[in-house]
């Protein structure tokens, strides 16, 4: 470890923050347990991916202490929350948003040195996930239900329905590290705004932003005992999620991960976003050196750590060359250092074994014919887990055989391939078991239009690099890379349950035409 590099220590100063942090040697927090504030089970030490040093503590309730919750939440908390008027529930988010702007410069700390983010990325997180607290309004318009009159059919007549959509009772929300409190925001706003408790499962990784939220959506009058904030090991989530008590269960995460959730808590509902690592087609009157900045921002954007991170770049023959050297150079140009300081563009991974991936997976191309163009080592005078941006240079025809095309590496590595055609760079993104997302880069409304058609992702970006954002626009994948969207509004539909309620009226001379 370099001795340049400053201790990652968690300064807060927020008085909310404060007041639930017990201090010590290093900051305790506590887990939000439906209603009480707890440190009970065994401790968990939360490092920091900058120095990978102990940043903070909080605990892991055993399966029993979670069951508890679980109780607590399925028998009150679930008719507290949807025994609270919507109009309320709206204005709980927007106090909860108030919270998260008096607790910005905590949660921007909370995200440096727990997630390991730049400041503009943690900056960008926080902002994001207010306005979705903000916007929790949007989401309304999903639960209006309707009406249909029975008189399109002989065996109807005289009757008439009102079809509601309805809360689904207890919503098991499972966060990924990689946006720990937007996360949070976006899968407690889309289950309660819609009637539903919650339990939270943030990652182990950096449990921190989320029993933060916890704090903020208390203060500002949430139902305490319709949510729970539980920073549980994997294996024992799977006991909770079993339980018939918890009737969906939201996820982000790996694909690998996602089925054996599945595997584990049978029959519910579920949206899942699972693995990805996104395609960018160029095609040849790409504006080039815009284009490279695009991709270049969407390899390196938290050191490649999203689902929507561009890992494949598929090039036709007029651009091909200039894009390579565009791109190898932009890369060459990024910095890796502490994320804390202002001139860093990447900062750490999240953990050792994922940089230790990286070069596994660079060697594994190299040995199927890939050239490294840029990175491809560790920048160990950092630490073990800072890697540089690596770009591989790939034959199409050796591209499907390549490790990192088969898995999705979660980091800043990318491999660039020249095609001879539209059809070809389409068949190469569709040929993997992934379709979260891609990108077309270039001018051609008809090819753009046909690659748009032929790819099979949850979306396509024209012109831009891949980012869900706040979710204005539903996000979500195709094939091993997930089951529903999540979006503003969009994700109510796998939240709640449609309830018919059909009026007879036979007999009543309602109706004039019979």
């Amino acid at each position: 470890m370099s001795e340049i590099m400053r201790k990652a220590e968690l300064s807060l100063s927020s008085e909310a923050v404060k007041e639930f942090v017990r201090q010590g040697e290093v900051p305790a927090f506590p887990y939000f347990a439906a209603g009480q504030w707890s440190l009970e089970g065994d401790r968990l030490e939360v490092r920091s991916p900058i120095d990978l040093g102990t940043a903070a503590v909080t605990a892991r309730p055993s399966v029993q202490t979670a069951l508890s919750i679980l109780e607590r939440v399925y028998s009150i908390g679930r008719r507290k929350i949807r025994e609270t008027p919507g109009e309320e529930r709206v204005e709980i988010f927007e106090r909860t948003a108030d919270a998260l702007e008096r607790m910005k410069e905590d949660l921007v700390n909370i995200l440096m040195i727990n997630a390991g983010k730049t400041r503009k990325a943690a900056e960008g997180e926080v902002a994001a996930s207010i306005e979705r607290l903000r916007l929790a309004k949007l989401d309304v318009r999903r639960i209006y239900g309707d009406f249909v009159p029975g008189d399109w059919s002989a065996d109807t007549l005289e009757t008439e329905a009102i079809v509601k959509k309805e809360p689904l009772g207890v919503v098991a929300a499972i966060l990924p590290f990689n946006y720990p409190l937007f996360d949070a925001v976006n899968k407690i706003v889309y289950s309660a705004i819609a009637g539903n408790a919650v339990i939270v499962k943030p990652a182990e990784a950096d449990p921190l932003p989320a029993l933060a939220l916890a704090k903020a959506l208390v203060d500002s009058g949430f139902p305490p005992e319709a949510l729970a904030v539980v920073p549980m090991r994997g294996r024992d989530m799977g006991e909770v999620l079993a339980d018939r008590r918890v009737a969906a269960v939201s996820f982000t995460g790996s694909t690998e991960t996602g089925l054996q959730v599945i595997k584990e808590a049978g029959v519910k509902q579920y949206v899942m976003e699972l693995g990805g690592g996104d395609p960018a087609i160029v095609l040849s009157d790409a504006d080039v050196k815009q284009t490279a900045s695009k991709i270049v921002t969407g390899i390196t954007s938290y050191s490649g750590q999203r689902c929507d991170s561009i890992k494949y770049i598929l090039a036709e023959p007029e651009v091909y060359d200039e894009l390579k050297e565009e791109v190898t150079e932009q890369l060459s140009k990024v910095r890796v250092g502490d994320p804390r300081d202002e001139g860093t563009d990447m900062g750490p991974l999240i953990d050792v074994r994922t940089a230790d991936e990286v070069i596994e997976a660079t060697k594994d191309a190299v040995s199927k014919g890939g050239k490294v163009l840029h990175g491809g080592e560790k920048v160990e005078e950092l630490g073990p887990n800072y890697i540089k941006p690596t770009l591989i240079e790939v034959e199409a025809s050796r591209l499907p055989d390549l490790y990192m095309y088969n898995k999705e590496v979660f980091a800043s590595l990318a491999a660039i391939v020249k095609v001879n055609s539209l059809d070809e760079a389409i068949a190469l993104a569709n040929g993997r078991r992934y379709g979260l997302d891609a990108a077309i880069f270039g001018s051609d409304v008809s090819k753009i239009r046909k690659a748009a058609r032929l790819l099979e992702v949850g979306a396509v970006y024209i012109n831009d690099y891949p980012k869900h954002g706040i979710g204005y626009y539903p996000f979500g994948g195709m094939k091993d890379s997930g089951i529903g969207r999540e979006g503003i509004g969009y994700t109510i539909d796998f939240v709640t349950a449609y309830k018919s309620i059909i009026y007879n009226y036979k007999g009543k001379g309602v109706w004039d035409y019979l």
